[in-house]
């Protein structure tokens, strides 16, 4: 079937003159002089092949074609509306789409805060969820699968992500609650020396990762790790076992279990950054919006 070429003005005059019956009623509602509007109707009857109006002094009605037409008319005019309407709240950053992808911690912190905040400004909105740890983040970040990332040590050499720090929070040991050191209130790092870890393996965060296998050698060992485990909630649970320590980002404690411990370490200085990422050459306008939520919510306490 070939497509009807039928130009909006069109359409919208012979709804007018269905509604008004009057060519000089109709022209003045659309604010055009009548020859003008009386030639867009003539124009539209010849692509119908067929009068839409009877025209008899004094007097305008529908044809049975106009009649027929003018379902369509206006659902065609009310599409088209919508149509504007939702591509408006799109480009404006309003509406939309956008795919979030967060580690699985921040859940504990950052995240309901920022989701709470982010829909009570675009309602209209549509968040897709998606957990998954740092280096999946990146890839997906590339691949285009997720719009923005949610995620904990960002690596410095990504040239077409940025990045922008949302967090930054100690870490503190994670310890079996009879642990021995669990009777302390700090605990110096150095004392976890002889002690097998539980940590997340390298390929799901290779900073994090880094980040703490190069804090406990700063403190003058090597890690002994016994176990592995994609989440923090299984480090800990592992740990509650009695299969090792760990050291965690202090949200962590948030995670609750009567079997562990969580405690400062000592020296208490080192910091892991959580951020967000994006594309830098995305165009999606949620973005920019996301990240101005960002910059306005309150930031957490760890």
């Amino acid at each position: 079937m070939d497509r009807p070429e039928l130009p909006p003005a069109q359409l919208h005059a012979f709804v007018v003159l269905a509604e008004e019956l009057h060519f000089g009623h109709a022209a003045a509602r659309l604010g055009i002089a009548q020859p003008p509007f009386s030639q867009q109707i003539r124009r539209l009857e010849e692509k119908v092949g067929y009068a839409l109006f009877d025209r008899e002094p004094g007097r305008v009605r529908l044809t049975p074609a106009g009649r027929a037409l003018l379902p369509a008319a206006r659902q065609a005019l009310a599409g088209l509306a919508d149509g504007l309407a939702a591509a408006r709240a799109v480009g404006s950053g309003r509406s939309g789409r956008l795919r979030i992808g967060f580690a699985a911690s921040l859940a504990l912190t950052v995240l309901p805060g920022l989701l709470r905040d982010f829909r009570q400004r675009f309602p209209d909105a549509h968040l897709d969820i998606r957990e998954m740890t740092t280096a999946p983040q990146l890839d997906a970040l590339r691949d285009r699968t997720i719009d923005i990332g949610l995620l904990r040590e960002p690596p410095a050499d990504v040239s077409e992500l940025g990045f922008r720090t949302v967090l930054s929070e100690p870490f503190v040991a994670v310890l079996p609650a009879a642990h021995p050191l669990a009777a302390r209130r700090t605990v110096p790092l150095a004392e976890l020396a002889g002690e097998p870890f539980v940590l997340l393996p390298r390929a799901v965060g290779p900073q994090l990762y880094d980040r703490i296998t190069g804090l406990c050698e700063k403190a003058g060992f090597t890690p002994r790790i016994s176990q592995h485990a994609v989440e923090w909630q299984t480090v800990c649970a592992l740990v509650e076992t009695g299969l090792g320590v760990s050291l965690a980002p202090a949200s962590i404690r948030r995670v609750r279990l009567k079997g562990v411990a969580f405690r400062r370490i000592v020296p208490g200085t080192a910091r892991t950054r959580v951020a967000v990422a994006w594309r830098e050459n995305d165009r999606n306008p949620l973005i920019a919006r996301l990240l101005e939520t960002i910059g306005q919510s309150p930031r957490p306490t760890p």
